[in-house]
């Protein structure tokens, strides 16, 4: 702590001799020997309250620390950062079906949507198809009886094919009996 040479150390010796006297001096000696003993106790003392104030700090530091980890929303936190504006939950909370294709009614049927006005007929549009149909809409919308090799679907026309023509009857043919 301090740097004091043997020949300082000797210097205050003689002074202290001089000025105290040789009568006082041991005496003198024990009551600054007490003085340091009591000034490092009470060095000491601080030195543990200050390191005990440190260690309750870093405690609540830690104290903190743990509590927010255990509060952390981990998916909060990567739905704030991967969707800021909330297009990707939108997309997967609407339901894409919502506005999709929906079958015409069949013929026959009355549909259930109000007619503009009887007196003005609405242009036909042509529908736009659906780039997918649900499984249980198609099954709805499928026709009652299927195409056959002999039959076109509906709507469509034969393909050509490349045997012989085979013509059908016009009318059925009875047996004669």
């Amino acid at each position: 702590m301090f740097d004091l040479a043997w020949s300082e150390l000797a210097l205050v010796a003689v002074v202290a001799v001089v000025v105290i006297g040789p009568k006082d001096l041991p005496d003198a000696i024990r009551n600054i020997a007490k003085g340091i003993q009591k000034l490092r106790r009470m060095a000491a003392e601080f030195q543990s309250h200050a390191d005990e104030l440190v260690r309750e700090a870093k405690l609540e530091d830690v104290r903190d620390q743990i509590r927010d980890i255990r509060n952390f929303d981990l998916k909060g936190a990567i739905e704030r950062n991967l969707d800021e504006d909330g297009q990707i939950r939108r997309t997967f909370n609407e339901d894409p079906l919502k506005d999709a294709w929906k079958p015409e009614p069949a013929a026959g049927t009355v549909a259930s949507t109000p007619a503009a006005s009887p007196a003005t007929p609405k242009p036909a549009e042509p529908a736009a198809a659906p780039a997918f149909i649900p499984p249980s809409v198609a099954a709805e919308s499928a026709p009652a009886h299927p195409a056959g090799p002999d039959q076109p679907a509906e709507g469509g026309t034969t393909p050509p094919s490349s045997g012989p023509a085979q013509t059908a009857p016009d009318k059925p043919t009875t047996p004669n009996v």
